[in-house]
């Protein structure tokens, strides 16, 4: 384990279930993703697959949401982070989200897998036809905002998230096209 070379983007999967509740559990472990009842997706986890991978399904979730593909960097057997790419950008996403959203499990951070999950999801947005990439990060997130300048971002700008304290990086990374 942890030849980058050999980490990949699949489908989310069953295969992956022990993995994922082990990174979901470090996830909670550190106060984050606490809105994911891990009881409640070890009971049905193909149910959960299932839902993930109908999120791409353009008319299959309410209109707020745009079709947006889940797909998981597995390293041999093991989940390693998850990606998100949306198809399209509405107003919120446009402001706050962009195109690409990406996390890496706590314990396998700093290993360059964020950056090869956003390399890989950029070659996946290309072949969905989407050649200019919005990414963004929080401001203090300096591991995220090196992964995105190393994958060819270009900071647009800094906005505060409305209603929240948050502020966030907008980059554009062209994507090829």
């Amino acid at each position: 384990m942890g030849n980058l070379s050999s980490a990949i983007l699949v489908e989310p999967s069953v295969e992956f279930q022990s993995s994922y509740l082990e990174a979901l559990r470090e996830f909670h472990a550190e106060g984050r993703r606490l809105d994911i009842r891990i009881d409640g997706i070890e009971a049905d986890f193909e149910g959960f697959v299932a839902d993930l991978t109908h999120r791409a399904i353009p008319g299959l979730h309410p209109p707020e949401l745009v079709p947006e593909t889940w797909l998981w960097l597995i390293d041999g057997d093991e989940y390693i982070g998850r990606a998100s790419i949306r198809h399209e950008l509405n107003d919120e996403l446009l402001l706050v989200a962009g195109h690409i959203g990406y996390e890496i499990r706590p314990t396998k951070r700093r290993r360059g897998y964020g950056t090869q999950i956003l390399a890989l999801s950029l070659e996946r947005a290309r072949e969905m036809g989407i050649y200019d990439v919005l990414v963004t990060c929080d401001t203090d997130n300096v591991g995220s905002r090196k992964i995105i300048e190393a994958n060819g971002g270009r900071l647009e700008n800094e906005i505060q998230v409305p209603n929240s304290s948050v502020r966030k990086l907008r980059f554009w990374i062209a994507n090829g096209g």
